[in-house]
């Protein structure tokens, strides 16, 4: 058998079935339980400096001083 034959049975079978395996797990890995939490603080980066900068890192060193 040719490798390309091969290799085209081998991705029509397999392959579509491993990747559809791994997009289901992906797929329950975000909905499962307890990772709510995690995907809000997440969700919430862009607003967490809403009311005031985050302090540069510059500004940090030299408080500790």
């Amino acid at each position: 058998m040719e490798t390309y034959s091969f290799l085209r049975t081998f991705a029509d079978s397999w392959m579509l079935l491993v990747l559809f395996l791994f997009f289901v797990a992906v797929i329950l890995w975000v909905i499962r339980p307890g990772s709510n939490k995690k995907h809000r603080d997440i969700k919430n980066i862009p607003f967490r400096h809403e009311d005031k900068p985050a302090e540069s890192r510059d500004d940090s060193e030299e408080s500790k001083k």
